[in-house]
């Protein structure tokens, strides 16, 4: 701010035009911020919704939303505010946030069944998949209801931790996969005709879908 004589010879306050910089930065508090408000997006009309995808944090599939997420993950990490993780977990030698880096950087890959690739698409599996190989060289089961037999079984939700394997399904048959990562949430390929995406644990569709949840050894 700076300050000239008026005419009636009291200062008058005169606000510099914000740089393109700091509208820039203005523009990624509101987007980090609108992530943080589950409770306005449950109450929001689907026509609202459809308006405002920014403000619906359970479809976050936008290139911006994956580099947003990618870096900040390490805070994500170290915070101390994930409320869905074991308080006695500790990532192992940055294993976990290199998964959950090369899974949002994913975000927004079209879901294609069988796909195991970003050029061609995924589905659940091969996203899960891919991304323990490329991050860690760890080789999964191809489909989904064998990777449910892979590694540690968290019993418990309430222990779920960054990087856990996250497994949905129906009548005790397993039929889909994700990577979860952190307060309550989860990284995934959904369905035909959606994009991979992040989607709540905690509340919605995938929530009465929940059947369990692995740790893959070695993260």
């Amino acid at each position: 701010m700076t300050t000239k004589t008026s005419g009636q010879g009291r200062p008058a306050a005169t606000f510099a035009r914000p740089s393109r910089a700091t509208s820039r930065l203005l523009l990624s508090l509101l987007l980090a911020a609108s992530a943080a408000l589950p409770a306005f997006a449950q109450q929001a009309t689907p026509a609202a919704a459809a308006n405002a995808p920014a403000l619906v944090p359970d479809a976050m599939t936008l290139p911006d939303r994956a580099l947003m997420f990618a870096n900040d993950i390490n805070s994500l990490l170290v915070s101390g505010k994930t409320s869905a993780v074991a308080a006695d977990y500790q990532p192992t030698d940055g294993k976990v946030k290199s998964v959950l880096q090369r899974a949002l950087a994913l975000l927004g890959t079209p879901y294609r069944w069988g796909g195991t690739s970003p050029d061609k698409g995924f589905d659940c599996s091969g996203l899960v998949s891919y991304v323990f190989r490329n991050a860690l060289g760890v080789e999964l089961p191809r489909v989904s209801r064998d990777q449910a037999r892979t590694g540690e079984l968290i019993a418990d939700k309430s222990e779920l931790a960054e990087g856990d394997l996250v497994f949905f399904g129906k009548r005790g048959r397993v039929d889909h996969v994700g990577i979860y990562v952190g307060e309550g949430r989860f990284v995934h390929a959904p369905s035909s005709g959606k994009d991979v995406m992040v989607s709540s644990l905690e509340t919605g569709y995938w929530s009465g879908k929940y059947m369990q949840a692995r740790r893959v050894a070695g993260i």
